[in-house]
């Protein structure tokens, strides 16, 4: 053990603990800590960068377990002369280490959210705001707004915030495959958060080129990767189960719910295996108390005593909900999200040869009260119905597999007035073009009056349920529209469940291109849930409708989203029929577009109107109702008032589609305050803002750190990096050096590729030109990465720079500065951790030779006379060897005055816990299984309280200038 070790670093737990910022030696060579995090089996595992010669800008991990990691002792600090103008290298240095240092996790408040590339709405600020809250012990929630709230953006505001404390250096989403590149778009261009996507295509990839047996997902610390790959758990559970994470994201949760499923099995294994978990669903549960309850144990197991009785207030902690139609979001929402339009039913009269197939259905298929279906099943027919309110050819599909499945039947006799109806259904259908579609003629006419053609930009989204009639209408719909020869390829594209996951990124890519020359998608329901097609588009077309309140909702959710310009515009294609009987689409589908935009605008939501939850569901029931007789009103309110005889269900689900969240999370807890003599970043300059983090800085901006930081590690960066500057727009241009270039392949790939990253870079500070710059690249018709990105905290160039001002100090050193202050004064840093080597208490201290310490090391400073326009004299008051004979009794003051104040730091952390520890006393396990999980809880509860001593650091000592006018010593 080290020296460090022995004396300074936390008794127990707490000698694997390397804060970020600091510089250990391994393998003879100094490396500075980047991150650092325990293991199950092999102690802390330590990401660094090299700083010596033979190592520098090289980067490794190191785990205590298999390596000897020495923590430079603080004691044994070199002091060296500041000679830069203007004591540019220290003031860099300082504010390069209060970057680098990690939030503690009494700190509540958010850090980072002014600064990203989005409008700035309190409402998506929530959810991160929960997660930090306290009130959970871990950052687990379930964020279930409705659709087109910004859940992605939710999303990334929270990782930001977990990144800036520490705990988000290794990130996993998990998201529908089709969503991937959408998801991974938005992290990286608003939040400046790289994911490496690892679809099928890109897991190989990397398979191809690590050793044989590597876990592919250590390759990379922050990947995204569909669920559909991932679920796959036989070939990637001993891959999962072998990783630990500290944020887990999974996008469209309510998939997880069902038990025994392979989303489930994943579930499974990933919740244990990290400690931030985010579901994200605007449909998170089925309307079963128990299903929900199984969702919501994968965030905290003991949450929940009776999983089949309790209310939205036993679990308000970990999950959010709001509505279009919830106050805070109406009112942050006004002039930023133009109001949908209505659902306008467009009615198509049923031509002659589709009157005889109406005749048909109603008289052999679907006959009045006191007929009977030809159908030996009795949900077929309507499955025959609905394909031909689809399209011809979708109908054509349909009798054509139940004939061959009749066919293949052992006792044909049972079967044979069923097979000769389907032969006079196909012989009725055999013959219909586009010529025969009342449908056709009203969708060709309607995307006229929108503006689709040849010589226009407007687009459209056009949905059906069937993949044939997609199909269809991509062979016969260019034409009729005016397309011509290759334009009439180019106008139209098609998206649904049986393309490859690359396939339908494409499609969306696309469609979200202005200058592509798709004008329409069509598309069937693999695109109602998570996919943005509102960028350049706000007309959608339903050519069926589903019989569904819920999947309706969702399609309409595509371009009715947060972001949305223009006023939606909804239209359904409705064929209507003079036969006697026929159930036509104003039967059904013309009732649910009255009833689903009725609720969107009283509710905000339709899921609740049946108290079923899943569009499958609905649309079962829905059936079986119109089986019964009843009307489409008559089963709607049925169900529903079914649902609400369930008390327990209905006290539930009443809570849960009411305001829940709209009371500010900090509001009942309180924001944790430091004790005695705690004033950290209080002066900090720029200031912060109510609610937000006291973050202290030396600097007014990150822009005024970044560019000193260039001056000073790239004195010649004009000519080394090519450099080039645009005063007027705050465009930055330069040419990466090697090991920035290695850090960029975090980056996405194609994005890399398409924008030659690596030959030059194109960075800002200048919100306004990064947004151009995206609005730009959505204009393209070759691909929406933009090709200037918005300098932000996280990225990758800020970090770089800020570890090469770090490692230019070497090492055991810090830096001696000419200050006006009466005497020496020390500048330590001191961090108390929990077991999991997290901080808990992080202090910035000017310790006197005397003996005084004050925790306010910036206003320290900034009294000092330390700034950008200090005069830098060259001399200072005593030796190096005497003012470093005086580090060990300033570090011994700095430990005291620590000591004396834990209690009182710790006690926001502790009630928390102690509340938390209560709760799972009352928690009954009947199994060894429940007492394992009990115990390990408890455990885990308690190691997140702060354990054994600081680790201590020395930056810099303040001395006087000894030609200046001698100033009175300061009194213990």
């Amino acid at each position: 053990m080290t020296a460090q070790q022995s004396s300074t670093a936390p008794v127990g737990s707490g000698e694997d603990q390397f804060p970020a910022g600091a510089q250990v030696f391994v393998r003879d060579e100094v490396w500075l800590v980047r991150n650092s995090v325990r293991t199950e089996h092999d102690g802390a595992k330590v990401d660094v960068v090299g700083v010596s010669d033979f190592v520098r800008d090289q980067e490794a991990v190191f785990f205590t377990g298999l390596d000897t990691i020495e923590l430079i002792d603080p004691r044994r600090t070199k002091l060296v002369q500041d000679e830069s103008s203007n004591f540019r290298r220290s003031r860099l240095f300082l504010e390069a280490v209060l970057r680098k240092t990690a939030l503690p996790q009494s700190e509540r408040r958010l850090a980072l959210a002014d600064s990203f590339l989005l409008d700035s709405l309190p409402y998506q600020r929530r959810p991160a705001e929960l997660a930090l809250s306290g009130r959970n012990l871990r950052p687990r929630l379930l964020i279930a707004d409705v659709v087109g709230l910004g859940k992605t953006l939710e999303i990334g505001l929270t990782l930001a915030e977990l990144i800036r404390r520490g705990r988000g250096e290794r990130i996993l989403v998990v998201t529908p495959q089709h969503v991937l590149e959408q998801f991974q778009h938005e992290l990286w261009t608003r939040f400046a958060i790289p994911l490496v996507r690892l679809d099928s295509v890109g897991i190989e990839r990397i398979q191809r080129e690590i050793p044989a047996g590597r876990n592919p997902f250590t390759y990379f610390k922050r990947v995204i990767v569909s669920i559909d790959t991932l679920k796959n758990t036989d070939q990637y559970k001993h891959h999962l189960e072998r990783i630990n994470w500290d944020a887990v994201v999974i996008d469209e949760s309510h998939n997880l719910i069902n038990r025994g499923s392979l989303r489930n099995q994943l579930a499974q294994i990933l919740a244990p295996r990290t400690d931030a978990l985010i579901l994200a669903s605007a449909t998170p549960h089925n309307g079963d108390a128990k299903s929900f309850a199984e969702l919501i144990s994968l965030l905290d197991p003991a949450a929940i005593r009776d999983p089949e009785h309790y209310r939205a207030e036993d679990i308000e902690h970990l999950f959010i909900r709001r509505t279009k139609i919830s106050p805070e979001v109406r009112e942050q929402m006004k002039g930023q999200w133009a109001d949908r339009g209505p659902s306008q039913s467009v009615r198509c009269a049923a031509t002659p040869a589709e009157e005889k197939i109406f005749e048909e259905l109603a008289t052999v298929w679907l006959p009045g009260e006191n007929g009977t279906s030809v159908s030996t099943v009795p949900l077929f027919p309507y499955t025959l119905l609905k394909s031909f309110l689809s399209s011809h050819a979708a109908l054509k599909a349909t009798v054509t597999a139940r004939i061959k499945t009749l066919e293949k039947k052992d006792d044909p006799t049972a079967t044979r007035a069923e097979l000769a109806a389907l032969r006079t259904l196909q012989d009725l259908v055999a013959p219909l073009t586009e010529a025969d579609s009342a449908k056709f003629a009203a969708l060709v006419e309607q995307l006229r009056a929108i503006g689709v053609g040849p010589k226009s930009d407007a687009r459209v989204v056009v949905f059906s349920e069937r993949v044939q009639t997609l199909e269809w209408l991509r062979t016969v719909l260019p034409a009729a529209l005016g397309f011509r020869g290759r334009a009439a390829q180019e106008s139209t594209r098609v998206m649904h469940g049986g393309l490859s996951d690359e396939q339908q990124m494409q499609c969306v890519e696309d469609f979200g291109l202005a200058d592509a020359p798709v004008r329409i998608l069509l598309t069937g329901d693999v695109a109602s849930e998570g996919v943005n097609l509102h960028r350049q588009c706000h007309q959608l077309i339903h050519y069926d409708v589903p019989w569904s309140l819920i999947r309706i909702e969702q399609r309409n959710g595509r371009i009715d989203r947060y972001g949305q310009a223009h006023q939606p515009q909804f239209r359904a294609l409705i064929l209507t029929s003079e036969v006697e009987g026929a159930k036509d689409d104003t039967v059904v589908a013309e009732r649910l577009l009255d009833r689903e935009d009725q609720a969107h605008r009283a509710l905000g939501t339709a899921e609740a109107v049946t108290g079923l939850y899943r569009a499958e569901a609905e649309e079962k029931s829905l059936i079986q109702d119109l089986l019964r007789g009843r009307t489409v009103d008559e089963s709607l309110d049925t169900r529903r008032a079914e649902a609400e005889a369930d008390a327990a269900m209905d006290d539930f689900l009443a809570d849960f589609f009411g305001s829940v969240g709209d009371a500010e999370p900090g509001a009942e807890d309180g924001d944790p305050q430091d004790a005695e003599g705690s004033t950290a970043g209080a002066s900090a300059p720029g200031g912060t803002g109510a609610g937000n983090a006291a973050v202290p800085r030396l600097f007014t901006s990150t822009a005024e750190f970044l560019d000193e930081a260039l001056r000073e590690v790239f004195p010649d960066a004009t000519t080394s990096l090519d450099l080039h500057r645009d005063t007027e727009s705050g465009l930055l241009s330069f040419r990466p050096p090697t090991d920035l270039v290695h850090r960029l392949r975090a980056l996405p790939l194609d994005y890399v590729r398409e924008q030659r990253l690596r030959e030059r870079l194109l960075v800002t500070f200048n919100r306004r030109l990064a947004e151009h710059s995206l609005k730009r690249a959505r204009e393209s018709s070759n691909s929406s990465w933009p090709e200037i990105s918005l300098l932000t905290d996280l990225h990758p160039v800020v970090e770089w720079l800020t570890d090469k001002v770090l490692v230019r100090l070497g090492r055991q050193e810090a830096l001696i500065i000419t200050a006006d202050v009466p005497e020496p004064t020390y500048l330590v840093q001191g961090v108390y951790s929990n077991a999991l080597g997290r901080p808990t208490v992080v202090k910035w201290m000017g310790v006197t030779r005397g003996g005084t310490v004050e925790d306010d090391m910036v206003g320290l400073l900034r009294r000092s006379g330390v700034g950008p326009t200090m005069a830098n004299p060259m001399r200072h008051s005593e030796p190096a060897t005497a003012l470093e004979a005086g580090i060990p009794d300033a570090l011994a003051a700095a430990e005291h005055f620590l000591d004396r104040h834990r209690d009182a730091w710790d006690e926001p952390l502790r009630k928390p816990i102690d509340d938390y520890k209560t709760r799972l006393g009352d928690w009954e396990q009947p199994t060894l299984a429940g007492e394992r999980t009990k115990k390990s809880l408890a455990s885990f509860a308690d190691s997140l309280l702060t354990t054994g001593r600081p680790l201590m650091r020395v930056l810099a000592v303040l001395v006087s200038d000894p030609e200046a006018p001698a100033r009175p010593p300061s009194r213990a």
